[in-house]
C-alpha cells in the first residue's frame, strides 16, 4: 500500500508538471505571435542584459536571485520600448518567497530626476529602499490614493499636474518609475501576451500627459 501511494504521488506530480509545461509552451507562442505582429522581438530565457540595462529601476533592486526573461523589444508609437518579466526572491530558507512583477517601458526623448509614482499600498512596502519622502499634492484625494517619491520636488509637481493627476485616479493601480530617459510601468504578477497592448497603452497616454516644456531645451 506504501508502495502504491508513492506511485500516485509521483504520477501527480509528473502530471502536474506536464501541463505546466504545456502552459509554459502556450505562453511563449502567444508572446512570439505578438512579437511578430508588431515587429518585436522575443526572447523567453533568461537574460542578464535586462538587468545590465534596466537594473537602475529600483523595483529590479529588491531582493536576491533576480532574473529577468521574456524579453520583448522593438518600437511603440515610434519610441524605443522594452517588456519583461522580472522575478526577485526576498528572506531564506522558510521564511524566503519569490515574486514576479511585469514590466513595460518606454524610452522618452531626454532624462529626468528619478520619479516614483504607485498606490499607497503597493509603494509603501519599498519605501525604505526608495529613499526621498513622500510628496504631499494640493489634491488630498490624489495624495491619498498615491505613493510619489522625487528629489527634485518641482518635476514631480510638474508631472502630476491636474491632468496627470485626473488620468491616474481613474486608473488607480498605475505603478510608475522614471529615471534615465525611461519611462516604465510596474505591475506585480506575470507578464501576459494579451495584456502587453494595454501596458504599453498606459505608457503612451502617461507620456502624451507630460507637459510639452519638459522636453524642451
Amino acid at each position: 500500500m506504501p508502495g502504491l501511494l508513492i506511485y500516485v504521488f509521483v504520477l501527480l506530480i509528473v502530471v502536474a508538471c506536464w501541463f505546466a509545461w504545456q502552459a509554459e509552451k502556450q505562453r511563449r507562442a502567444k508572446f512570439r505571435e505578438w512579437a511578430e505582429a508588431r515587429g518585436f522581438t522575443y526572447s523567453h530565457e533568461h537574460d542578464p542584459a535586462v538587468r545590465k540595462v534596466y537594473g537602475f529601476l529600483d523595483r529590479l533592486q529588491i531582493g536576491h536571485s533576480r532574473r529577468g526573461y521574456h524579453l520583448l523589444r522593438g518600437e511603440w508609437e515610434g519610441r524605443t520600448a522594452a517588456a519583461f518579466q522580472f522575478r526577485y526572491t526576498v528572506g531564506s530558507g522558510k521564511h524566503q518567497h519569490t515574486y514576479h512583477v511585469a514590466v513595460a517601458l518606454l524610452h522618452l526623448e531626454r532624462s529626468f530626476p528619478e520619479f516614483l509614482l504607485g498606490p499607497e499600498s503597493v509603494l509603501h512596502r519599498f519605501a525604505g529602499i526608495f529613499g526621498y519622502d513622500d510628496i504631499d499634492f494640493e489634491s488630498a484625494e490624489f495624495s491619498q490614493a498615491f505613493n510619489v517619491r522625487c528629489q527634485d520636488k518641482k518635476f514631480a509637481y510638474d508631472f502630476c499636474h491636474a491632468g496627470m493627476m485626473e488620468y491616474l485616479l481613474a486608473h488607480r493601480a498605475t505603478c510608475l518609475e522614471q529615471e534615465n530617459g525611461v519611462l516604465a510601468l510596474l505591475v506585480d504578477g506575470t507578464l501576459e501576451a494579451g495584456k502587453l497592448d494595454g501596458m504599453f497603452g498606459t505608457l503612451g497616454e502617461v507620456r502624451a500627459l507630460m507637459p510639452d516644456y519638459l522636453f524642451r531645451g
